[in-house]
């Protein structure tokens, strides 16, 4: 991340460098030139390049998702951690088809017209998890914003039938878009109980307008703010064993206010006891050239929206045609970071060169019973 020019202190994470490292930022700080209108990829620095596995459960992974029709956002957005993921038996799910209809500057799937909903997928979704005897799924989607819900009844149908087929035993993990900042596909997300709701907000303020498609900054804390209110009022209400019937959208609760609209949402399908903790997740990406200051405003952001699980990693440009990577972060920046969010109250943090949303996600709760 751009630096301000004084020297890493690792054990200090306040004063952690915002000096520039020639060695790891592409063209010595500058964005890489440009060959026949798109962005010449930068050479990997040592500690991103992979030895790329020989375990055939690698191809035990690939064949089990073929066979059943399913997409993932391993194969669609590039990510450099398929060949570890699929050899350890885990993918990331993405439902609602592979076409999506926005076009973030960083993100590799295909921005098109997308086709109907698939009524089977929820089902395939559940038998690819049965089969690969997973105990953490992570279900993300592309941006539907040609539907009314924007694909959060998908969402939903996707989590009860994980639930029915691979029983109450499985954490589930959602991975959702911003549905236009509503309130009621949120709730319609949560009312089906997902262990984590995440939803990304991927970089700083500044330059969200570049990085994201139709997204907002604001948009997003609403959104994750959505569902920290309607997690603490579900455990408020299971405590007392009873609920509210007024949901994020009740009519007593002003329009304008996002945050506000899930207030009074506690109780429908939720409450009883018993119910497991659910969590509020969020991701960014650093290596666009953002500065530390930014990124530690961006972390108490998150915070004050309710956010307790967190990400951070770096941008890797996955084609010549996306946003080209300004900087190649150094690993005790993101050392220096998790020590930071940590001490902000994040429960679990997974920091580190190579972390996406749904790296490792599988390990949240055995970290996280050890960090309470």
């Amino acid at each position: 991340m751009v630096n301000r020019r004084t020297r890493l202190q690792p054990e200090a994470v306040a004063a952690v460098s915002d000096r520039r490292d020639e060695s790891s930022t592409p063209a010595g700080g500058q964005r890489p030139p440009l060959q026949d209108g798109v962005a010449k990829r930068a050479r990997l620095p040592q500690w991103l390049r992979l030895s790329l596995p020989t375990d055939r459960r690698f191809a035990q992974t690939g064949n089990r998702l073929g066979t059943l029709r399913l997409h993932t956002v391993c194969e669609s957005a590039r990510c450099p951690n398929r060949w570890e993921c699929w050899s350890r038996g885990t993918a990331t799910f993405m439902i609602a088809g592979n076409r999506c209809t926005r076009a973030c500057g960083f993100c590799a799937v295909t921005t098109a017209k997308p086709l109907p909903l698939d009524p089977d997928e929820p089902k395939r979704v559940a038998e690819a998890a049965r089969r690969m005897a997973l105990k953490h799924v992570v279900v993300t989607s592309v941006a539907r914003d040609d539907l009314d819900d924007g694909g959060a009844e998908h969402f939903a149908r996707t989590i009860r039938e994980l639930r029915a087929l691979c029983g109450e035993n499985l954490a589930v993990e959602v991975l959702t878009p911003d549905f236009g900042g509503r309130p009621e596909p949120v709730e319609t997300v949560l009312v089906a109980r997902p262990d984590v709701f995440n939803h990304n907000i991927e970089t700083v303020r500044r330059l969200t307008t570049k990085v994201r498609h139709r997204a907002t900054y604001d948009r997003t804390l609403a959104v994750l703010k959505m569902a920290s209110v309607w997690m603490e009022n579900d455990r408020r209400s299971e405590t007392a064993a009873t609920g509210t019937a007024a949901v994020c959208g009740s009519a007593d609760i002003p329009a304008g206010d996002v945050s506000m609209r899930c207030e009074k949402n506690a109780g429908r399908d939720a409450g009883a006891t018993g119910q497991r903790r659910m969590y509020v997740k969020s991701g960014l990406m650093v290596g666009h050239g953002e500065t530390e200051t930014e990124v530690l405003e961006t972390m108490r952001d998150l915070r004050a929206a309710g956010c307790e699980l967190l990400t951070i990693g770096q941008y890797l440009q996955p084609t010549p045609a996306n946003l080209p990577v300004v900087e190649f972060v150094r690993p005790e920046m993101f050392v220096a970071l998790r020590r930071a969010a940590l001490k902000m109250g994040f429960v679990h943090v997974a920091s580190a060169p190579l972390v996406r949303s749904s790296y490792h996600a599988d390990e949240f709760k055995r970290n996280t019973e050890s960090e309470l």
